[in-house]
């Protein structure tokens, strides 16, 4: 304990006290680098999850669910393995719905190609988790009636259609048993139904805000033809979807309905959508990477600086030695050096990161600020050169909404990823200061201090 004390002495002393040559980078630049790779490095990946997550959650919530009985038998067993379902602990919904694929024309004459779910009336009080995903701007969640009709945000832009107004639905499901709400076009194949818009939605999600809708299970049934059921079941903790499949399969319910199948009815949320989700993993490891190449720049430079440490502190280093200190414990000191750098640095760099990805639209509010300040001052000076006139332009914004589907810049911090970055700035002044202090322990004593 008591060489630790003066091996931590002499690194902080080390350490603040500065190199004796001058023109060699200062442990303040080696923890200035740090502390911009760890901030960076904490913002981009906040940002980054912020907008991943917000669409696989989309994606997960209201589209592919935790996992889905598909097709989902539209007999008693069915019924029975939902009604079962539904009353485990741990399954948080239950949802049946049959999706019916279609064209929806609206009143300025234009059309959409959409994929209409049919769900039951009281679908946000079975799910809270979609619930909390889809943001009603117009209208409500109402699908008591058979015509009622509710659609995505941009879909109802395009299409031109508010709540009240009446949207033709077009099923390519084939000709059907008919319909209350519809009247039959002229081609066999297709069916024309009215329905009247209830509720305007809006996901987050561009794909499902322009090309989604929801009207009653009933009427799904009625229009949709062979559109088989499904189950969409949602579990409290969906990373625990293949746990919640294998105790799936273990009840008799879902046995009985396998062995009249003669298939596995069960897909997880993991199945749907995998080239998406692989390519947001891809692109967010890379940027990982390519961001912790600033760790990579800073380790080689605190190399350096260690290294130039060394050779000047050599009289040093011998007498250490010579007082009884052991190669190991001299080299320790530099290692401590590291340890300070790195440690204050990460530090640094996290709270401030922290505390800006937590307050990420004020921050660019700011900073958007600043910068159409500086663009107001140089249309300012444009214009003196220019007779007097005014030069006109759009202010800055970072993610405009012209070219992001946002209202504000999402972002997540997740704790396993906070962690590895701190140590990942710790970590590359570590093995800097050690592979730079190699040749501390293979000093001899009695050659440095000869010639003192």
């Amino acid at each position: 304990m008591k060489a630790l004390r003066w091996i931590g002495f002499i690194a902080a002393r080390y350490v603040s006290i500065g190199r004796r040559n001058r023109s060699a980078p200062s442990s303040v630049f080696a923890i200035l680098g740090i502390f911009t790779g760890v901030l960076a490095l904490t913002v981009i990946l906040a940002v980054m999850n912020g907008f991943q997550l917000g669409f696989i959650e989309s994606i997960v919530e209201i589209s592919s669910y935790h996992v889905r009985v598909d097709p989902l038998p539209d007999t008693a067993g069915g019924q029975a393995l939902a009604d079962r379902l539904g009353r485990i602990p741990g399954v948080a919904a239950a949802v049946p719905f049959r999706e019916v694929k279609g064209i929806v024309r609206g009143n300025r004459d234009t059309q959409q190609a959409v994929v209409v779910r049919g769900v039951p009336p009281q679908t946000l009080e079975m799910d809270r988790g979609m619930a909390e995903k889809l943001e009603f701007i117009a209208g409500s969640f109402n699908l008591v009636q058979d015509d009622a009709l509710i659609l995505g945000a941009e879909l109802a832009r395009h299409l031109g259609a508010r709540v009240g107004d009446e949207v033709t639905l077009i099923s390519l499901s084939g000709l059907f048993p008919g319909f209350s709400a519809g009247a039959f076009s002229e081609d066999d194949q297709e069916r024309d139904y009215r329905f009247t818009v209830t509720g305007v939605f809006r996901s987050g999600f561009y794909e499902y805000d322009l090309s989604w809708a929801f009207i009653n299970s009933n009427a799904a049934g009625n229009i949709g033809g062979d559109a088989p059921l499904s189950l969409g079941i949602k579990f409290r903790n969906r990373w625990q979807d293949e746990r919640g499949m294998e105790a799936i399969r273990r009840m008799d319910e879902y046995r009985a309905l396998a062995d009249e199948t003669g298939t596995d009815l069960l897909r997880s949320w993991r199945d749907y959508n995998r080239a998406f989700f692989g390519a947001l993993r891809t692109e967010k490891l890379l940027m990982f990477i390519l961001v912790g190449l600033i760790f990579i720049v800073v380790g080689l430079n605190i190399f350096q600086a260690q290294r130039r440490a060394v050779l000047e502190r050599r009289e040093e280093i011998g007498l250490l030695r010579a007082l009884g200190g052991s190669g190991r414990a001299v080299r320790l000191i530099f290692v401590w050096d590291g340890f300070i750098i790195g440690f204050t640095g990460a530090a640094l760099g996290m709270a401030s990161g922290l505390l800006i990805a937590d307050n990420i639209n004020a921050f660019f509010s700011v900073l958007e600020g600043a910068v159409n300040f500086f663009i107001t001052l140089l249309n300012m000076a444009a214009a003196l050169f220019d007779r007097g006139e005014s030069i006109q332009g759009e202010n800055f914004a970072v993610f405009s909404p012209a070219v992001f589907y946002i209202k504000e810049i999402p972002s997540r911090i997740i704790p396993h990823e906070a962690v590895l970055i701190f140590l990942s700035g710790l970590l590359s002044a570590l093995l800097a200061a050690w592979f730079a202090s190699g040749k501390v322990s293979r000093t001899n004593p009695a050659e440095v201090l000869r010639y003192e």
